[in-house]
């Protein structure tokens, strides 16, 4: 396949941590690695929109953000030209005529989680979208103009749209199968241990419920209800970092949960791959949107534990159609399943942690992730 040239926009600059970074980040570099010309851009979207962990605000001023994608550039030796557009008017990095001109001159446009839509990427000629909040997506719950017609060809984290069994909505539009790459040789194995938390890193709910046509699709919130005296139940030590109401903190440290603040692990890349290597495994649920439509979703964050080496027992969202599970990935479909699940980590650690470092070079590895997407190129 022939070297192209490609822009590609995200979320780095407005909200700068671990998960969100590594996130956008790895399709960055792994296009790069391809051998790929790439061209970032982000737009500010709405007001004061860019987060500055230093301050702990939402503001205007995207300093904070340019500084930390300009230094994730360099330590990764990313050779890709980039542009913010501020919501003063201000660019940065390349004029916003010369992302025109890149726009106008490249073969394909990478839409990253439906985000950024400027007037520039018209020209562009062909564009994909990367949907990674499949349903909600789809029914409309976010985005940033454009519409699902604009584009060449769209690709959804809902693994199983289209299939018997899974009714996600889509919008009257076709959608193929994605999933989160993952650059391996930036995710370093340490030995895991037992004596370790299992964790995860989550947004108790972040959009909400949603209502359409007459479904109910709902949040992590929704799915964590049976849960909340599970470490009681499974009797080991667990940890989740997540911003919650105090009442709701109230009734998950009562039941046995212990609570860290997310944005301190996950102030930076560095600071979030050491919280996940720190951990024995993952323990998360789905969003109930994801787990009752059976989407075949998979986390980002779940597929990075793995890269780790770190086994993940996590929600049934239809994804074991597609992934194997059993050794590393552990699924559940209620507290049960779930605490035999836990069980079961502890009895082969070892040879989890393996299992799940090898499901990772399997089927999240980078190079196979992005370069099936570029395939849409005719040219």
């Amino acid at each position: 396949m022939k070297a192209l040239k490609i822009v590609c926009s995200g979320y780095i600059v407005r909200y700068p941590l671990g998960g969100l970074c590594w996130h956008h980040f790895q399709y960055l570099i792994g296009l790069h690695r391809l051998g790929h010309k790439v061209t970032f851009f982000e737009h500010y979207g709405w007001d004061n929109s860019c987060y500055d962990p230093a301050q702990n605000l939402m503001t205007a001023d995207p300093a904070y953000g340019i500084e930390f994608l300009m230094r994730l550039f360099r330590q990764y030796g990313l050779e890709a030209r980039w542009c913010y557009m501020a919501e003063d008017g201000k660019t940065f990095g390349l004029p916003r005529a010369e992302l025109a001109e890149a726009c106008a001159e490249s073969d394909l446009y990478f839409n990253l989680s439906n985000i950024n839509w400027i007037p520039e990427l018209e020209s562009c000629r062909r564009r994909i979208l990367v949907d990674t909040d499949p349903v909600f997506t789809q029914i409309g719950a976010h985005g940033m103009g454009g519409s699902f017609s604009d584009y060449t060809a769209r690709f959804t984290y809902g693994e199983n749209v289209g299939q018997p069994g899974c009714d996600m909505p889509t919008a009257g539009m076709q959608w193929l199968p994605t999933r989160q790459p993952v650059v391996l040789d930036l995710w370093p194995v340490t030995p895991g241990s037992l004596d370790s938390h299992f964790t995860t890193v989550m947004n108790w709910s972040p959009l909400g419920d949603r209502y359409f046509e007459g479904k109910f699709y709902g949040q992590k919130d929704h799915e964590f209800q049976s849960l909340f005296s599970f470490p009681l139940q499974a009797r080991v030590p667990m940890e989740l970092a997540v911003k919650v109401p105090d009442d709701v903190r109230t009734r998950l440290t009562e039941g046995g949960w212990r609570i860290v603040n997310p944005k301190e692990v996950t102030r930076d890349p560095w600071v979030y791959q050491q919280y996940l290597r720190a951990s024995r495994a993952e323990f998360s649920v789905a969003k109930h949107g994801y787990v009752v439509t059976r989407s075949g979703w998979f986390s980002e964050r779940s597929a990075a534990y793995l890269a780790s080496g770190r086994p993940v027992v996590i929600q049934d969202t239809g994804f074991t159609k597609w992934l194997p599970s059993g050794d590393g990935v552990i699924p559940f479909k209620n507290a049960d399943e779930a605490a035999a699940g836990i069980g079961e980590v502890n009895r082969r650690y070892e040879s989890h942690c393996g299992a799940a470092r090898q499901i990772a070079e399997e089927y999240f590895d980078s190079g196979k992730v992005v370069w099936y997407p570029t395939l849409t190129n005719k040219s």
